[in-house]
């Protein structure tokens, strides 16, 4: 990877950083004065909608939730983003570790708020944030391989604490999404929060859950790819349980109805992964220093003959 490209790659990271604090400050103080009018969906549920702010025309607490997600992201992503900016400009296999992680949180997040959100001027941000995660992802990555992991990671890898929070993690949404979904099913006015689908439970079961699985699946099996890949991926999960968190705490405030079970579970996740991430990212060795040696021979050098 030569420095340009890594001058690149960090150039790339702090301008989503720059995109993101941008979009979420602007969802945290323009969302609106609060006010909301009775609604009936044309799947007939009947819900709070959000008339003012740039989060007009969702629910009452999808707006709560996506405050609470915005703040976590303003607060501790975007400042850990920048952080990891002069890493990635240097070439840290953990600095470019943590900002593809960082990377996969704003890839899922502006892609859940483009395809969920009502249509509202930050639509155009969602996108634009989105392509560029993704982008930033597979070029950061991309050197990331080309660069070789072998020796790379040390024996003290967590492989089963990752394979076991991940997959309990996996295993416990898979259950509460399919509930939902059989539930919702099965009622003449599904629960969708205005929306005519579930797009979360989709994003989730069909992204989220298999990237857990895959990333357990291949520690487990001590794969080196897999080791970056789970890495990787833990600083996504620590990002997700926290902002997860912080939207049921932000719906807490406005609906005046605390969901216990969630918010100890995603805390406790929260707690979990950070623990294996110390561990994940204390194994990774770092890369031994190339010493050029210039040898000047002097004209005036006795000659050996």
């Amino acid at each position: 990877m030569s420095i340009n490209d890594r001058r690149v790659a960090a150039g790339m990271c702090a301008v989503i950083a720059i995109l993101v604090g941008l979009t979420a400050a602007l969802g945290i103080i323009l969302r609106g004065d609060g006010s909301t009018e009775l609604v009936t969906s044309v799947r007939g549920e009947t819900y709070e909608m959000a008339v003012t702010g740039v989060y007009a025309y969702n629910a009452e607490r999808v707006v709560a939730e996506g405050i609470g997600w915005d703040i976590v992201t303003l607060a501790a992503v975007v400042p850990a983003m920048l952080i990891a900016v002069p890493f990635v400009a240097r070439g840290s296999l953990r600095g470019r570790l943590v900002a593809i992680g960082l990377l996969g949180y704003t890839s899922y997040m502006y892609l859940e708020y483009a395809v969920t959100w009502a249509f509202g001027p930050l639509f155009p941000l969602f996108v634009v944030i989105l392509a560029a995660s993704v982008v930033a992802i597979v070029r950061i990555a991309s050197d990331v391989a080309s660069d070789g992991l072998e020796g790379r990671f040390g024996a003290g890898f967590p492989r089963r604490s990752w394979a076991a929070i991940s997959l309990a993690m996996g295993g416990l949404l898979t259950l509460m999404w399919a509930q939902r979904i059989a539930t919702s099913l099965g009622a003449e006015a599904p629960e969708l929060l205005g929306e005519t689908t579930m797009t979360v439970q989709a994003l989730d079961l069909g992204l989220m859950i298999p990237a857990s699985v895959l990333a357990a699946a291949l520690v487990l099996r001590r794969s080196l790819p897999g080791y970056a890949f789970a890495t990787a991926f833990v600083v996504t999960y620590i990002a997700m349980a926290a902002a997860i968190t912080a939207m049921l705490l932000s719906a807490w405030a406005v609906t005046g109805t605390l969901e216990v079970a969630p918010v100890g579970i995603f805390t406790i996740a929260l707690l979990a992964g950070i623990v294996v991430a110390v561990r994940a990212y204390r194994s990774v060795i770092p890369a031994p220093r190339t010493v050029e040696l210039t040898l000047t021979v002097r004209a005036s050098a006795p000659a050996h003959g």
